[in-house]
This record gives structure tokens, C-alpha cells and sequence, in this order.
């Protein structure tokens, strides 16, 4: 088991963090920070639980509830066991890739000294899990990419990146749910609303839930 860093945030918050960096996430400590996570949502005074990669983030009422005691109930339910069984549902995303929708497959592929296409076969093979929500609304850092594939953001963002735009950073694979800059290698475009503010729940995505890039087209 990961060690536990308890760490103060202002005086109405406390960062959980476990110990190991993004890079190094692994499902293990993804399961247990949901249920940590899960778990304090019941507790009194907690006004806001933010589960992160390898962290959580606690909202509290701080003339509520005391730091020091909160911190204790956080150290022991990390001890405690995570239920058994996957949670999360299964979603199938299909993917437009190369060509405009994918402008930067080729690059990827270069620096991978692989073909477009296998990289693209190598993208989707793996089931990813949904290690946690952030940077946009709705944006999911996937766990899973298969690490031939992995390659450095690009030199210089660009100032838009489309909606549904799929991309590579690092050894990290998502989808932009809304126009913005961006520094990911794109390699395509998927064809689902990863966030709708008029949906209930807005995100399509959520922490636990198992996916699988598909085939839409191919543009090499």
C-alpha cells in the first residue's frame, strides 16, 4: 500500500496525496482514492470531496469540524479495504483518426518508429479506465495507453483545439470536451459529447468507468 501525505490547504481544506507522482499512477491507488473519496462524502462538515490522480482534496467546515481529528478519520479509512468488483460502466467511443481530424498521427507515429496505422491499432486495443475528471470540464485522464505509443507534448500549444479533439501527452491519452488551447498530439476526433451542461449528469465520463477507443474512420 502507498504511504499517505496529509497536507493543509488554506484553513478549510485538507490534500491527501499518496505518495507517488502522476507518471506513476496506478489503478491501485486510483481504487482506493475513490473509495476514500466515496466514504467522506457522508462525513459531517465535509462540504466538497475532489478526488485527483494519486490525491484527494477535502472541503470543509473549518468551525465545524476539527483539522486534526478530520485528518486521523482520513489516515484510517485508507487503511481500510476497498470493496471488491469493478465500479464504472463500460463506453465505447468511436474515433475519426488521422488526417484533419487527427493532424498530429503522423508525428506521433515518427517518434513512436511505428506506422500510422499501428499506432492507431496500438491506441485502440487497450480497455482504459477513467483515473479522474479535470483540466476542463468533463476531461478525462485515462488510464491504460500503451506506453510504445506515449510521446511529448507538442513544442508549441495550439491556440484551439476542437471539441472531441483525442490526443496523446506524455503516457496519457484523453479527449478536449470543449474548445480550448492545447498541447496534446492529436491524433483524432471523437464523434461522442464528452460534456453537455444541459445533461444530467453533464460529463460523460465519470472516475471508474472502463473505455474503449473504436474505428469510426481512418485517414493515413
Amino acid at each position: 500500500m502507498t504511504t499517505l501525505k496529509i497536507l493543509p490547504l488554506g484553513d478549510s481544506a485538507l490534500v491527501c496525496e499518496a505518495g507517488t507522482s502522476s507518471t506513476s499512477a496506478t489503478l491501485a491507488t486510483q481504487r482506493r482514492v475513490w473509495h476514500v473519496a466515496a466514504l467522506a462524502r457522508d462525513w459531517p462538515d465535509v462540504r466538497e470531496v475532489v478526488p485527483g490522480m494519486n490525491n484527494l482534496t477535502l472541503l470543509f467546515d473549518p468551525l465545524a469540524t476539527d483539522i486534526e481529528v478530520l485528518g486521523a478519520r482520513l489516515r484510517d479509512a485508507w487503511q481500510t479495504q476497498p470493496a471488491a468488483g469493478e465500479i464504472g460502466r463500460d463506453i465505447e467511443i468511436p474515433v475519426h483518426y488521422g488526417g484533419k481530424h487527427g493532424p498530429d498521427l503522423a508525428d506521433v507515429a515518427k517518434h513512436a518508429h511505428l506506422q500510422p496505422k499501428t499506432v492507431v491499432q496500438r491506441h485502440t486495443a487497450p480497455e482504459y479506465i477513467v483515473y479522474f475528471l479535470g483540466f476542463q470540464p468533463g476531461f478525462a485522464y485515462l488510464g491504460g495507453l500503451d506506453d510504445s505509443i506515449a510521446a511529448p507534448r507538442r513544442a508549441e500549444p495550439r491556440l484551439s483545439v476542437p471539441a472531441g479533439s483525442v490526443g496523446i501527452g506524455g503516457n496519457q491519452t484523453g479527449i478536449y470536451p470543449l474548445n480550448s488551447p492545447g498541447g496534446w498530439q492529436i491524433i483524432g476526433h471523437a464523434t461522442s459529447a464528452l460534456f453537455d451542461p444541459a445533461a444530467n449528469p453533464p460529463a460523460l465520463l465519470a472516475p471508474g468507468d472502463r473505455v474503449r477507443f473504436t474505428i469510426a474512420s481512418l485517414d493515413l
